[in-house]
This record gives C-alpha cells, structure tokens and sequence, in this order.
C-alpha cells in the first residue's frame, strides 16, 4: 500500500516484553499494508521527535499518528500534540486520529481473552485498566465497560491497576462480599508488565492476558490508519 506512514505511538516502557507487543502489533499492521514506525512519548526512543525527523529524511511530508493508549488521558490530548507540534510537524499532513480505546473492537479482543483464561457466563465481570487522573480518560474507561456489558450481557465494573479507585483487589473483595460465586477479570491493558502482574494478584478466580496482538487490535489499528489517510486527504 502507498501513502503516507503510520506512526504508532506508544507511551513507552522499560519492559522487554512490553515493547516486543508494540513491535509486534507494528509488524501486523505493516503486513495488511500500511509502512509502519513505532514511536514513544515516554521512557524509551526512538522520541517522536526521532520520527518527524526521519519522515523528513525518508521523503515522507505526511503520516497517520496512531496513539497505541486505550483511553485519551495526557499523554494523548496534551504530550503528544505538544511532541509534534515542537518537531515542527505539519497538521495539515500529519493527522493524529483518537486513541487506540476505546474501541468496540477492543471490546470484543477483552472478551476473546476472557474466554481463553476459563470465564464462564454468569461469572462477576471486572474490566481492569491502568487508570488515570483525567477524568475524561476515566470516563472513556467506563465506556469500554459499558461495551463489554453489552457482550457478556450483565455489569462490568470498573477496577484499577494504579491510577484510581476502587482498585482491582478491592473490587474483587467486594464482589465476593456481595456474593459473588466466581469473578472474571478482563485486562484492559495493551501489554505485560507491572500493572499486568498486579491483576494477577488480585484473587480474582479468572485473570485475562492484555489485549496484545489480538486481531481485532490490528483491525483497529488499521481503521483509525484508514480515517486518518481521509482526513489527510480532504485537508489537500
């Protein structure tokens, strides 16, 4: 496929396994087409910086920003368009699109997961993210949520790894208080890692792996690529 390059851009982490799912979810997506360079707002280069430099290098005047974050928190809404706009990158030909999440195509690859960890229907459901101060990333959470109920067809609540309350172990212990026979934790999480191994521990009866290299990410991936190529487009 010709065009301009997908950047996908991930907050960044010192976790190897972390960063080989970013890696790998940029290998997939290049396999449907698109050329594909992986950038980081955080921890780790190459900077997004480093990418606006090489687009310019490469010959490239134009490229899709797809932030690889499962809620708009501010890294999204406020770094990265800060990082872009520092590298003198032109708005009219390079288009960030939303975040990554929420997605009902994320929702879908949540319950995927659930079902490979042993989630039985009827089983207490708790959508389980990293959490943040924003209040619009939280209330992008709860959307997520809210579509994940509509596949299980009861609740899900909201617990988290970090950021905000009620936490995942306490949400746990008040679904078992309430009476809950058995409870299903669905990872809202890209990848491994500290905040992973955390749900884990959680004493939950059933913990899902991250979303990963799930297809219906690339798949999502793939259609925020698509929506910004029109959006570069119709600014032509």
């Amino acid at each position: 496929m010709t065009g301009p390059p997908l950047l996908l851009a991930a907050h960044g982490s010192r976790s190897a396994a972390a960063d080989a799912v970013i890696r790998s979810l940029a290998s997939a997506v290049a396999a449907r087409g698109p050329r594909v360079e992986v950038c980081y707002v955080d921890v780790r280069g190459p900077t997004v910086a480093d990418a606006v430099a090489a687009l310019r290098v490469g010959g490239d005047d134009g490229a899709v920003v797809v932030p690889a974050f499962l809620a708009a928190g501010y890294h999204v809404r406020t770094d990265l368009p800060a990082q872009l706009a520092a590298a003198g990158a032109d708005p009219r030909r390079v288009r960030t699109t939303p975040s990554l999440g929420p997605d009902p195509l994320l929702a879908s690859a949540a319950l995927d997961r659930l079902h490979a960890a042993g989630y039985r229907a009827g089983d207490a459901v708790v959508l389980a993210a990293a959490g943040s101060s924003d209040p619009s990333a939280r209330a992008q959470v709860r959307q997520a949520a809210a579509m994940l109920s509509a596949l299980v067809e009861r609740r899900v609540r909201v617990g988290y790894a970090a950021t905000g309350t009620p936490s995942v172990p306490a949400l746990v212990e008040r679904l078992r208080a309430a009476g809950a026979g058995r409870v299903a934790v669905a990872s809202w999480l890209l990848a491994p890692g500290v905040f992973q191994d955390r749900l884990a521990g959680s004493g939950a009866d059933v913990v899902a792996d991250p979303l990963g290299t799930h297809d219906d990410i690339v798949r999502a991936l793939l259609a925020r690529y698509a929506t910004g190529l029109a959006e570069i487009a119709d600014a032509a």
